[in-house]
């Protein structure tokens, strides 16, 4: 395998990664945003408070994305196989 090929396999890598994590990260972004600015406007700064909601969110996203990221990995799995399968 040469060197491009590496940074081929990487590349795609790293893009599935982002593809795969990104649902459950921006659920997480919006639902810790979401709770700062109610604890901004309310003065509650309980700590705890974020947890169970961004858990339970996220939770349910990844319920929900499950099907997507399924495919995203089988996808990639089948690329790589197919790589080592050509011989390439």
């Amino acid at each position: 395998m040469t060197g491009p090929e590496v940074l081929d396999v990487a590349r795609d890598a790293i893009v599935t990664l982002v593809l795969v994590a990104s649902p459950l990260m921006l659920v997480g972004l919006v639902v810790g945003v979401a709770i700062s600015l109610l604890q901004a406007l309310t003065q509650i700064q309980e700590m705890t408070l974020v947890f169970v909601p961004k858990i339970l969110a996220i939770f349910i996203a990844m319920l929900l994305a499950l099907p997507f990221m399924g495919d995203a990995l089988q996808g990639h799995m089948a690329r790589i196989a197919a790589r080592i399968a050509g011989g390439d």
